[in-house]
């Protein structure tokens, strides 16, 4: 039996970050495991939070045995002490997985937007809600940080089980075998 693959989907927060699962195997609809987020507000200190983040993003990769992680780039904003700090929360989650040998993915916002509404000016309510129906959870106990994080990790599904790439790689398999069998009706 053949075992599923795990992708933890990451929003990085200094304050609030965004964490979901979902587990599938090749071009079968996505299963989703778990997703929330950790809320740091009530740590002071920031190296603190780092800390909470390193911890639960390496509970989560042990706890399903995570093989690939998703992760939201930063955006690039106008205040930069802000986007030093999301930096840091972004690369504490990105060493949590790395110390655990996990693959990690990184899309860009606008990216991750178009990967699941089709255009990516879409806000965070609608990414939450085309979520809602793809997995069917509850919009009244999520939030938009968790559907973040499941927006990251569905994107990363859809890479890598994206039809036309399976498709292309079909078509290069075709013509190598063709190739192969027909040496004399290659011209140089």
């Amino acid at each position: 039996m053949m075992s599923k693959n795990i992708i933890l989907g990451i929003d990085p927060g200094t304050n609030i970050l965004g964490y979901a699962l979902i587990s599938y195997l090749e071009a079968e609809k996505p299963e989703l495991l778990e997703f929330g987020h950790l809320n740091l507000q009530k740590f002071d200190d920031h190296f603190l939070k780092l800390k909470n983040i390193f911890a639960h993003v390496s509970s989560l990769i042990d706890k399903y045995k995570v093989s690939e992680m998703s992760i939201e780039a930063p955006f690039f904003g106008k205040n930069v002490q802000s986007m030093l700090k999301l930096g840091r929360a972004q690369g504490t989650a990105i060493s949590a997985g790395l110390s655990r040998s996990v693959e990690i993915f990184e899309y860009s916002p606008r990216k991750i937007k178009i990967s699941i509404t089709g255009t990516g000016s879409a806000s965070k309510e609608q990414v939450a809600n085309i979520l809602q129906h793809t997995f069917g959870f509850s919009q009244t106990v999520v939030s938009l940080d968790a559907t973040d994080a499941l927006a990251a990790a569905l994107c990363h599904y859809y890479q890598i089980n994206n039809p036309a790439q399976r498709l292309n790689k079909k078509n290069i398999s075709a013509w190598k075998h063709f190739i192969k069998d027909n040496p004399g009706r290659i011209k140089n």
